[in-house]
Parts: structure tokens; C-alpha cells; sequence
């Protein structure tokens, strides 16, 4: 077995020996491991003498480590130009039909140029790691924690193979060098919002949650990994030149798959619709079960926090709490501010988005959302049973008479997520990157309109016209 993992060290010795003859290579990354580690040092310098004179010492101690986060990014988002070019600048140069050629399967293949693009990024990391530490100890600035210091580590480790990764897709979907590198603002982007909202962690001391960040952005990577495996054909790479918009084969293609065989509605919801429903009904089975693991999660954890809450609060509050949530609704109100078309909008809206970012994120943040809407159920039980209120009575009558729609409405649409983001990363013979995007964009559409949008309609009528109805006969 260990004999198969020789030819991706071969591959990956061969790339890096390439890398390290070029000087336009070997240039910036030495002037990143010399130059930025002093700026970022002068940064946090000038910076805590400033905060210092305002007594923001809590923000001092959290500077360097936010300059480390800083420092071994930027090394990273230069460097992916190696990765761009891994194989479509093989490609440009006439280089790559050797190793296409040689008896090595494809796995080998990506491994080895996925290989040869993290190692360099991660060496220039580390050396700026080291270079800025030493700095560091020479001023009168705090050092991270052992603990703080290794997530960042993980942290910057788990973003290189990250971003190579998603370099390497493009490099294997591109027919250029000039498209490649304009598609990576989609990969430096998405990577820099998310370090913002690690270096958030850092600052508010939340170490524990940097945790699940490591652990998220390694799924993310291991996704992007098998995604690149899952459509990376030898044959299929040497046989496209081109690439061009042709709108024709994209309607067609996406009609035929959101039509299928049907002539008529009752035959498409019984053979289209029904066939999309067995698709996704292992991923509906899996949200059914992280949605029990997380309604019981939410409630014990609300029910526990609220226990301390009301330990401490005084008496009045509680009281307060409890009158406003038992008081009868003004009906009139509601009718003004939330009608039907609003909620059936809102709705609508909120599974669109769901759907985009989750397809952006092969399902990740699709299967999070619907953990984060679930989760509320959860937490209003929780929160009834501390104040001493009716839960189930308030459950049955504000939730369940448009939930028993809205909620297998929002369970189908998260799964069909959910389906398109294992098939993305599945193995599809015969068909390419993009005929796949178009056929599971056709399924999720068959769904939306065939169940979702009915069902989201009929919900929206009762949310609006008989629950508020419901909640002011139990509050009277």
C-alpha cells in the first residue's frame, strides 16, 4: 500500500525542484520572511504604546497574536499562484502531457501538485513565525499562551491546505492562466472575511470557539480536496481548449433535467418531483437526526444558563419576563406588520440564500443553518421550563399549526442542500464539472417549486390568518 504513496513524493520533488530554480519564486517568498515579520513587529509596537496611554491592556496582550494570524496569511495568498498553475500552466506550457502520460493514477497526480502547493506557503509561515517571535521577546510585548500559539498554528496550516486546495480546483477547471488567476479572488476573499471573524475570536479571548473555527475550516479543506479528486480526469483535462457560455446547452440541459420524461403536472410531481424526494431522502434522514441531537443540545443548554440567570435576576424581571410572553397579542398589530405575503417572502428568501451559500460551501453551511433555525425550538422549550410557563401548550398552538408545513418545507430544502453538496464531491463518470453543477441546480429547483414554495404559501396563510388567532384564545 505504501509503495502507491512514492509517485506523489515524485511529483511533488519535481514541482518543488522547479520552484526553487525559478528566482521569481524564490524572491518574494524571501522578502516576505524578512520584510513583513518587522512590520508587523513596528505595527504592534507603535500600536500598544497607543492603546497603552488609554488603558487597553487587554487589547495589548491580544496583538501578537493577531499579527501571527496576519503573518501567515499573506504568505499564503501570494503564494497561490503556484497553485493556480499547477496543471493549466502545465498545460500553457506544454509540460504537462508527461506526467499525464506516465502510469500513475489520478489520485497520485493531485496529491503530488496538492503537495507541492502547501509546502511552500507553510515553510514561509513558519519562518515568518520564527523571525517575529524572536522580535517580539526583544520588546516589552506579551507572548501567546502555548494553547493560543498552537491554534494559530492549526489555523494557518488548516488555510493553506485550504486555499491550495481550492487553487487547484480552478487550476484543473481553467483552460487559461489569465482565467485561473481571476477566478482565485474567489478563493482569497471568502478566506479573508473568515480570518476576520477569527481574529474576532482572538481579540474577545475565545479560545474554545477557535476550536470549532480549526475544526470547520479542515472539513472545508477535506471537502475541496475530494471535490477536486472527485471531477480531476486525465483525459477530460487534455481534451478541452475552451471554454465558452453556451447558453443553449445550459437551458436545454437544465429543462431536460427539471422536466424529465413529464407531460403533464400530475406526471411531473409523480415521476420529476417524486424521483428528487427519493434522492434526497438519506440526507432528510440525517437532518432529522441532527435536528433531535440539537433540539436536546439547545434545550438542556438554555435550560442550564437560565437556571443561573434566574438565580441572580431579580424577582421583578422574572416576573416582567413572564407577563409580557403570556400577554395576549394585539391581533390588529400583527395583521399591520406581518402578512402573509411578508412571511411567504421572507420565507422563500431565506431558502434561497440557504441554498447559495451552501452550495458555495459543498453543504456546510446549509446543514448549519438548519441547525441554528432548529436549535430555536430547543431553547423556547428551555426558556419556557425555567419561567414556569406552558411549553408544549404554547409550542402547540404558536408554532405547530403553520410548522407542521414551514418546518418539512425548510427540512426538504437544507437536504436537498445537503444532497448536492455530497454529490458535488462524489464521482461523476461521464460527466463534467459544470453539466454537474447544472443538473443538481435542476433538482434543487424541482423541489423549491414543486414542494417548497407550496408548502412555505400554506404556511405563510396560517402564520399570518389562524395562529395569531390560536396564541391570543391561549393567552386570554
Amino acid at each position: 500500500m505504501f509503495t502507491k504513496f512514492g509517485p506523489i513524493w515524485i511529483i511533488a520533488k519535481r514541482e518543488l525542484t522547479d520552484q526553487l530554480r525559478d528566482w521569481r519564486m524564490i524572491a518574494p517568498m524571501g522578502i516576505l520572511i524578512l520584510f513583513f515579520p518587522f512590520l508587523a513587529n513596528e505595527f504592534a509596537r507603535r500600536a500598544s504604546n497607543f492603546i497603552a496611554q488609554y488603558g487597553g491592556e487587554a487589547i495589548i496582550d491580544r496583538l501578537v497574536p493577531f499579527s501571527l494570524l496576519i503573518i501567515g496569511f499573506f504568505p499564503i495568498s501570494v503564494s497561490l499562484v503556484v497553485a493556480l498553475e499547477a496543471f493549466v500552466g502545465e498545460k500553457e506550457r506544454g509540460t504537462i502531457e508527461p506526467i499525464l502520460s506516465a502510469p500513475l493514477e489520478d489520485w497520485q497526480i493531485y496529491f503530488g501538485k496538492l503537495i507541492s502547493g502547501v509546502i511552500p506557503p507553510l515553510v514561509t509561515s513558519y519562518a515568518s513565525f520564527g523571525i517575529y517571535l524572536l522580535l517580539v521577546m526583544r520588546q516589552n510585548l506579551t507572548l501567546p499562551t502555548p494553547l493560543v500559539f498552537l491554534q494559530i498554528l492549526l489555523l494557518t496550516t488548516a488555510h493553506a491546505f485550504l486555499m491550495v486546495s481550492g487553487a487547484i480546483v480552478v487550476s484543473v477547471q481553467s483552460t487559461s492562466v489569465k482565467a485561473a488567476n481571476l477566478l482565485a479572488s474567489f478563493i482569497v476573499i471568502p478566506v479573508a472575511i473568515l480570518l476576520e471573524g477569527e481574529a474576532g475570536l482572538l481579540f474577545w479571548g475565545n479560545e474554545h470557539i477557535l476550536w470549532w473555527a480549526i475544526l470547520g475550516v479542515l472539513i472545508g479543506a477535506l471537502l475541496i480536496i475530494r471535490l477536486g479528486l472527485a471531477h480531476f480526469q486525465r483525459e477530460y483535462f487534455i481534451g478541452r481548449e475552451v471554454d465558452e457560455i453556451n447558453l443553449r446547452w445550459l437551458g436545454r440541459t437544465f429543462w431536460q433535467n427539471f422536466r424529465g420524461d413529464a407531460r403533464s403536472i400530475s406526471e411531473w410531481y409523480r415521476v420529476s418531483v417524486g424521483g428528487a424526494l427519493k434522492k434526497i431522502f438519506p440526507a432528510a434522514l440525517v437532518l432529522l437526526f441532527v435536528a433531535g441531537l440539537t433540539i436536546f443540545l439547545s434545550y438542556r443548554w438554555t435550560a442550564a444558563t437560565g437556571a443561573k440567570f434566574m438565580e441572580t435576576a431579580p424577582q421583578a424581571d422574572v416576573e416582567k419576563i413572564k407577563t409580557d410572553l403570556l400577554h395576549s397579542p394585539d391581533l390588529r398589530e400583527i395583521r399591520e406588520r406581518v402578512n402573509a405575503p411578508y412571511l411567504f417572502m421572507n420565507n422563500t428568501r431565506a431558502m434561497v440564500v440557504i441554498f447559495v451559500v451552501g452550495i458555495f460551501t459543498l453543504g456546510v453551511l446549509g446543514v448549519m443553518a438548519y441547525m441554528l433555525n432548529i436549535s430555536l425550538i430547543g431553547g423556547l422549550f428551555g426558556a419556557m421550563q425555567v419561567l414556569g410557563l406552558p411549553a408544549w401548550k404554547l409550542f402547540l398552538g404558536g408554532v405547530l399549526p403553520h410548522g407542521i408545513f414551514e418546518l418539512p418545507a425548510f427540512l426538504i430544502g437544507c437536504a436537498a442542500v445537503l444532497y448536492c453538496g455530497v454529490s458535488f464531491v462524489t464521482p461523476q463518470a461521464g460527466k463534467s464539472f459544470g453539466e454537474t453543477g447544472v443538473q443538481l441546480f435542476a433538482e434543487w429547483c424541482k423541489l423549491f417549486v414543486g414542494v417548497i414554495v407550496p408548502l412555505m404559501a400554506l404556511a405563510a396563510v396560517i402564520e399570518a390568518h389562524v395562529t395569531p388567532y390560536i396564541l391570543a384564545a391561549l393567552a386570554s
